[in-house]
């Protein structure tokens, strides 16, 4: 294979370097030579962002033959480390906000929900200090972390006292008195200060990596390579900091992008110019240089930056394409739920007054939907607040939208099937996809002069804002051929003619989206077959699949799992279904940090 220049600079580099690698530049495939190129004999460690790029990584080390080269996430190296040493008992789906208020039996103060959002805080707070690199929570103001007026009011009023249940929570997860979080384990680790005896660390995704992950990283006596691209960012809201610009290594470029071509190359270097209107004297690290050449339509996908957006539109695409098959990335239920369990079925409940049917305990404690609008407000629950507009848009229609939805989706060994993929960014993060059409949620040029206009008034969140134009460089540069995006999101100063760059109209600044009632009976004509088989007769078939699962059963399935056990074996040694484990990993989110 012939590399660039840039490519054949960092092969040949020694010491601490660092790679700043715009979208589709080959960082994978040069970090595989440059491993390679290392003396017989070397121990190299390669981390990675999460499970499926550790499968892939693996692979691809392996087909070259470096068998050297260990492939391992953060929390793999922390599992191996923390939960088998101390006996763990891992709580894989995290505490719930109404089972952290019962475990540390919370007290209000007489303000409604008081507890519930205290509890709310408490399991913000343990994340803030695990994804730190201090070493104790009262060295931390959680206090910085929170935004909106009304929440930082609450805080203030009850700052002591969630700290002190922070604290008092962390004791009982090292204690073993209750079940530790992922977070807890990876933090533990990093305050163990390890050394992991590597000659050589390869740290992937850097502008991503937690505080506490970048000090692990930094202890090393390895010589240290870390990769990634300042502008892929988006991950702050997990409290990520960009190492690129903490690691003080010297510094390689991977400006080409082998995705995409020139157009699109062109579109992004102007998107990230955007943040220019935050400070002026911004400047990109790198220009950006398109020498894809891709000409072929085999996948499409529909890119939202919230889980609002992406439904609405999935919405109006299984509405006026009625035999369409769709995919979305990741699990297609956590789209319809949140992180702390509450579903948009609850939220219909409760919104409909039908309480008896709302399973969510937070949710059912709500007396209606204006207590859970107040609750938002002082937790800024991002989640909720967006299953609220859904509800508020569509009613009663909910379940028979989700359920058609759910019909149309093709499962994840049939996703070249699909018609169009769904994804939010986040989701899609190192993802490509033949055809991309955004929709238009995400940051515009005119709303970022109207913040700017408005500067006198409140004081900007320039990160965050930054994060935003950073969620729509890395949408744009998804696309191989053809990107579809609306002409509200293009900056004022392009005007590309390319073939490749399709400007789609909208009637005004929020795009023209699918009101409340255009779904119902979209589908009520549709022939309907009996079926052949029912349900109770899949589950005498299948009694292993349907069983409940026990807090056991979990931490058996997360450390066979975190060894690579292929799901055959895990379901024979669990007596379960490969369908039944594969849902379960799914469920707990265990493809992220093993």
């Amino acid at each position: 294979m012939k590399f660039t220049q840039e490519q054949q600079d960092i092969i040949n580099s020694s010491g601490n370097i660092k790679i700043n690698a715009v979208a589709g530049s080959g960082k994978t495939t040069t970090v595989i030579e440059y491993a390679a190129t290392r003396p017989a004999g070397s121990k190299i460690l390669y981390l990675v962002f999460n499970k499926t790029v550790r499968i892939e990584a693996t692979k691809k080390f392996a087909d070259k033959g470096l068998q050297q080269v260990k492939v391992e996430t953060a929390h793999s190296l922390a599992f191996r480390h923390i939960v088998f040493k101390h006996n763990y008992k891992v709580r894989a789906q995290g505490y719930k906000t109404h089972e952290i208020a019962a475990l540390l039996n919370l007290q209000g103060n007489g303000e409604k929900h008081a507890e519930y959002i205290v509890a709310n805080h408490i399991n913000k707070c343990i994340a803030y200090f695990c994804n730190s690199d201090q070493r104790k929570v009262q060295d931390l103001n959680y206090l910085d972390t929170v935004t909106d007026p009304k929440a930082r009011a609450f805080v203030s009023t009850f700052y002591d006292y969630i700290i002190a249940q922070t604290r008092l929570l962390l004791s009982k997860m090292d204690k073993g008195e209750i079940e530790v979080t992922h977070d807890f384990y990876l933090k533990k680790f990093q305050l163990l200060n390890p050394e992991l005896g590597y000659d050589y660390i390869l740290f992937d995704e850097g502008q991503d990596a937690s505080p506490a992950m970048l000090d692990l990283f930094f202890k090393q006596k390895a010589v240290k390579v870390i990769v990634g691209d300042t502008h892929q960012q988006i991950y702050s809201w997990r409290y990520a900091v960009n190492s690129l610009e903490k690691a003080d290594f010297t510094t390689h470029h991977l400006s080409t992008s082998f995705r995409f071509g020139q157009d699109i190359a062109g579109l992004a270097s102007e998107i990230l110019e955007l943040k220019s209107h935050l400070d002026e004297n911004f400047k990109t690290s790198v220009s950006i240089t398109g020498a894809g050449n891709s000409k072929e339509i085999k996948t499409r996908a529909t890119l939202a930056r919230t889980n609002l957006g992406l439904l609405l539109k999935a919405i109006e695409y299984v509405t006026e394409n009625k035999r369409s098959r769709l995919y979305f990335e990741g699990n297609i239920s956590s789209y319809t739920y949140a992180d702390d369990g509450a579903s948009l079925y609850d939220v219909l409940n409760l919104y409909s007054n039908k309480r008896h049917l709302i399973k969510d305990e937070l949710i059912r404690s709500m007396k209606d939907l204006a207590e859970l609008e107040d609750y938002i407000e002082k937790t800024e629950d991002v989640q909720l607040s967006l299953m609220v507009e859904i509800i508020k848009e569509y009613e009663n229609e909910v379940p028979e939208i989700i359920n058609t939805i759910k019909k149309r989706h093709v499962g994840n060994n049939n996703k070249e099937e699909a018609d169009m993929i769904f994804s939010t960014v986040h989701r899609c993060k190192g993802m490509e996809y033949d055809s991309v059409e955004l929709v238009n949620d995400f940051i515009s040029e005119k709303r970022l002069d109207k913040l700017k206009e408005d500067r006198q008034n409140f004081e900007l969140n320039i990160p965050k804002l930054n994060e935003e134009i950073n969620l729509l460089y890395v949408a744009v540069t998804r696309a191989k051929t053809d990107l579809f995006i609306p002409e509200t999101l293009l900056p004022d100063t392009f005007n590309s003619e390319s073939p490749h760059i399709h400007v789609v109209k909208v009637k005004n600044e929020d795009e023209e989206l699918p009101k409340k009632n255009t779904f119902a009976g979209a589908e009520k004509n549709r022939n309907k077959k009996e079926k052949t088989y029912s349900v109770e007769q899949i589950r005498t078939t299948h009694k292993g699949a349907y069983k409940p699962w026990t807090q056991d059963e979990d931490d058996e399935l997360a450390g066979m799992f975190s060894d690579g056990c292929p799901i055959k074996e895990i379901a024979d040694h669990l007596g379960r279904t490969r369908g039944a484990i594969v849902a379960r990993i799914k469920k707990l989110e265990l493809e992220n940090f093993y």
